[in-house]
């Protein structure tokens, strides 16, 4: 998220409050579940959720605030508490990876050592400290592994510069790097930590993440093998700092971003944008999104893209260009096939209920 003079800390509270009005305002009318795509089901738990990540169709894992973690091994008839992390009872946990039903590393985002990485390896019996962030000053956006050994963290500029940490030994050690190309860039002063989606770390294509002023910052390497970073700016909205890139995603030949300004959630004007070339360069959707986007996914299932956000959900059968609605409800982050949003809400989707 941005810094402004006043510093992070205010500024991520003024932001958070504007947040929460925002869903206050939307969960006033709450939506009619009767032709969602999505089927509501039981969390037991009022935590804002954002994270979440499918296993596969039965074994999924979930988290949010107040230091929740959330796991499922029936497709989600029964979600299950976890075990606290130590110490984190007032965390945000704000992303969520695994590999099965046993290993799961949890992520929570906040500034300064509000910032921090666990592990369990016994299903969430026990959870294990690996990592936590002792600069005042960072806040940690993004979390994803590529396999149970390698995985990438992004955190918001230090020192004018995007945080961006590597391990190849599953956590147990973070490489920082220290490339000069990921300074940051006008209006980029920032990730937004909404969905854990901000980061893709595919191994077919480059390292993507998005920012604020909607730059995407692509990794390519140098001829010496060193990675450099491109940034490429989108035609997503950038005005303020509560605007630009909150998603991204791979699949079907094609890599899509959405996003747009949280402050509006109804506004449908830059939320989404599409690339074909591995993210060189990106086009405006021609019939967006109805609205703020923070999560966007390819399920390949149904042949089509799926994006969601605090105003609703939209579908895509064309890589991106032109999104139809599914209709309203609050939402804050897809792993198909579930969907996480506010006050505990996890949805799954239902096939039969697509639009074809």
């Amino acid at each position: 998220m941005p810094r402004i003079i006043s510093g992070m800390a205010r500024i991520r509270l003024q932001l958070c409050l504007v947040l929460l009005t925002t869903l206050a305002a939307t969960a006033q009318t709450p939506p009619a579940q009767s032709n969602s795509v999505w089927t509501l089901q039981p969390s037991h738990t009022t935590a804002s959720l954002r994270g979440i990540h499918a296993v596969n169709s039965q074994i999924a894992w979930a988290s949010g605030t107040s230091g929740t973690i959330l796991r499922t091994l029936d497709g989600g008839r029964t979600w299950h508490p976890c075990a606290t992390p130590p110490n984190a009872t007032k965390l945000d946990f704000r992303a969520i990876w695994a590999f099965n039903a046993r290993t799961a590393w949890a992520m929570s985002s906040g500034p300064g050592s509000q910032s921090r990485v666990y592990k369990t390896t016994d299903g969430c019996a026990h959870w294990t400290l690996l990592a936590t962030n002792h600069d005042p000053n960072g806040f940690w956006d993004a979390l994803i592994f590529q396999n149970p050994h390698k995985g990438y963290l992004l955190g918001d500029p230090v020192h004018h510069r995007f945080v961006f940490l590597s391990t190849t030994d599953g956590g147990l050690t973070w490489k920082p790097s220290q490339s000069l190309t990921l300074a940051t860039k006008p209006g980029a002063t920032g990730a937004f930590a909404a969905s854990n989606a901000s980061l893709v770390a595919s191994p077919q294509n480059p390292i993507l993440f998005g920012t604020t002023g909607a730059w995407i910052y692509r990794q390519t390497r140098h001829r010496t093998t060193r990675p450099i970073w491109a940034p490429i700016l989108t035609p997503l909205a950038k005005n303020n700092p509560t605007a630009g890139i909150f998603a991204i995603a791979e699949g079907n030949g094609a890599i899509l971003a959405v996003g747009g300004d949280y402050t509006q959630p109804n506004n449908p004007t830059g939320t989404a944008t599409w690339s074909t070339d591995g993210g060189l360069h990106w086009h405006a959707a021609t019939h967006p999104p109805h609205g703020y986007r923070s999560t966007v996914a390819w399920d390949a299932a149904n042949q089509a893209w799926l994006t969601a956000g605090t105003n609703g959900s939209d579908i895509s059968y064309d890589n991106g260009k032109t999104w139809h609605s599914l209709g309203n409800g609050n939402w804050n982050a897809i792993s198909l096939p579930f969907i996480v949003g506010p006050k505990g809400r996890i949805g799954r989707l239902d096939p039969a209920r697509i639009p074809k």
